[in-house]
């Protein structure tokens, strides 16, 4: 089963308040709390209150979208603990967390086994609360590339952590459908946009999301048939605009409900 979502970093401008009205508006059924601006990391009064808050309207809390660095955050001032405090007080499924903060291609085996290492910690840690961790699927980490982000999880090789999926920017539609095949075991949720690119590195043009109806249907075939639940999450709008956002949860909603033969 796949849920409709948003990612609420998509509209950090707004309040938690303005963002739970426009996904009740847009018909989806849960968001991904941002830890930057939303509900910081730490902060356990604003995580508890935003979780009331999505309650109340009847809304899933789909997951704590947090800015853990595994392998270099805690280090770096970030302790995970305070992280899972969040995740808990938000009563989330899932914490989003990163794959270190190199591209693998630049990453020594020294550091793929610290990452590797954080990450066995950091989810015995979650597991104790109930909560799963699940790596961000990204460039400039250790998630870059199809064969590098298999091998991650492969390596890591614990029941608690995860992967989210995104299609990378430039990337063929054939190239990103092995890509989510090779981690489909380790699927958790996925990040769900239109963004056209010439290369990886060209700044992407954000398009509405129905202009992606023939590789977006096979993406979210693949990942129906895990048979497992995930949640299909709107990220990044063409413009930011929050009717270009209502406009994508309807194109979602629709493809999620053909899926289900509805």
């Amino acid at each position: 089963m796949i849920r409709s979502g948003l990612v609420s970093i998509t509209f950090r401008k707004h309040s938690p308040r303005a963002i739970i009205k426009l996904v009740t508006r847009a018909g989806l059924t849960g968001i991904e709390w941002g830890g930057d601006v939303h509900v910081p990391h730490g902060e356990i009064s604003v995580a508890r209150e935003v979780a009331q808050m999505t309650r109340d309207a009847g809304l899933l809390v789909a997951a704590y979208g947090s800015y853990y660095r595994v392998g270099v955050s805690e280090a770096d001032g970030l302790a995970f603990a305070r992280v899972l405090e969040s995740a808990m007080a938000l009563g989330a499924p899932t914490v989003r967390v990163w794959a270190g903060n190199r591209g693998s291609a630049d990453a020594d085996q020294a550091y793929r086994a610290a990452v590797i290492e954080d990450a066995r910690r950091i989810a015995v840690l979650a597991h104790t609360a109930g909560i799963i961790v699940s790596f961000e699927y990204h460039r400039n980490t250790l998630t870059d590339t199809n064969a590098s982000a298999h091998r991650l999880l492969e390596e890591v090789g614990h029941p608690n952590v995860r992967t989210y999926w995104q299609p990378p920017v430039a990337m063929s539609p054939a190239e990103c459908l092995r890509g989510l095949d090779a981690v489909s075991d380790y699927l958790s949720n996925a990040h769900v946009f239109r963004w056209v690119a010439t290369s990886p590195m060209a700044a992407p043009d954000r398009r509405p999301l129905a202009e992606g109806a023939e590789v977006w249907r096979q993406y979210l075939e693949r990942i129906a048939a895990t048979d497992r639940a995930h949640f299909a999450l709107l990220e990044f709008v063409r413009d930011d605009a929050p009717e270009q956002f209502l406009a994508d949860a309807w194109v979602l909603n629709a493809w999620l409900a053909e899926l289900d033969g509805r």
